[in-house]
């Protein structure tokens, strides 16, 4: 099914509802991640203003004028790869859910690893491409918040849970936290949908994938097109809209090959959507602070 099959499937049922270090991750088929721009659905632009990047204090610089601006190195890709020279301020990807009435922002448990990984690092929504065009990136201070402490978290080499639950500085305004499933497991095949920041880019949107393993009682595996940087991302069921899991692990993101200069290059590495290694997904049923 094509990306743009799955948006609309997610939109009907939507609408309906509406009442340390990981492994790389790796483009499986076609490059299916959009920009925010180029997603018209407010459904979906909904679920991805909950996406949050995990942003290097030094890479946030406070403008005095209720704004702050974030820097950080450019993607350097082949010249005709999606988002050459587009702004990797991100280390990894965050999204925000309700537990008990209080709100909790929920990543990967190798992103969050000690308290220098919470002292150290702003969790900043809305950092987003508005136009093909856009060169900066200008965000209102009321989309930045601090980590006030870990309140639950899993980074375990037997059973391969990761996971982290962090609580914020202060309440989250302006956005609706995720729904995420609470009990059994997707279908296997189902189709999935992956919000983040891959390579630590500004938000993308991406579909056309599926559960590929589901035996694990702990992950799935997938064939989402995702990178570094879109560790923590919410991985969404695109029949019901809900949060099935946390994008964790996956294939090597880059190789090199020639670019249309005749220049070696990096690019993704492509694979077929039943090849290379698949990419894991730590299922929000296996994060024990939402057990209790």
């Amino acid at each position: 099914m094509t990306l743009r099959m799955i948006l609309a499937t997610a939109a009907m049922t939507l609408t309906a509802l509406t009442a340390t270090a990981s492994v790389d991750k790796v483009v499986y088929g076609d490059d299916n991640r959009l920009d925010i721009y180029e997603v018209s659905d407010t459904n979906l632009l909904n679920l991805a203003k909950a996406t949050a990047a995990h942003v290097s204090n030094r890479n946030v610089e406070d403008l005095r004028n209720g704004q702050v601006k974030l820097s950080g190195s450019k993607l350097n890709v082949c010249s005709d790869e999606k988002f050459d020279g587009q702004l990797t301020a991100g280390r990894c990807s965050g999204f925000l859910v309700e537990h008990k009435g209080k709100q909790y922002l929920v990543t990967a448990g190798h992103c969050m690893t000690s308290q220098s990984d919470c002292n150290g690092y702003k969790w900043v929504f809305d950092y987003t491409m508005t136009s093909a065009d856009q060169t900066e990136h200008k965000i209102n201070k009321d989309s930045v918040y601090s980590c006030k402490r870990i309140v639950d978290q899993k980074l375990s080499r037997s059973t391969s849970n990761d996971y982290a639950v962090v609580e914020l500085d202060r309440k989250v305004t302006g956005r609706t936290p995720l729904k995420f499933r609470t009990s059994g497991k997707v279908n296997n095949g189902e189709e999935i949908v992956v919000i983040g920041h891959p390579s630590g880019l500004p938000s993308k949107i991406s579909g056309d994938a599926f559960v590929r393993n589901n035996s694990n009682s702990v992950y799935f595996a997938s064939n989402l097109d995702t990178f570094g940087g879109n560790s923590g991302s919410a991985v969404f069921n695109a029949r019901t809209g809900e949060v099935e899991g946390i994008l964790v692990r996956g294939h090597n993101d880059y190789t090199y090959r020639r670019g249309p200069d005749g220049n070696s290059c990096r690019a993704p590495e492509y694979c077929s959507m039943d090849g290379c290694r698949g990419e894991d997904v730590t299922r929000t049923t296996a994060i024990g602070f939402f057990q209790n």
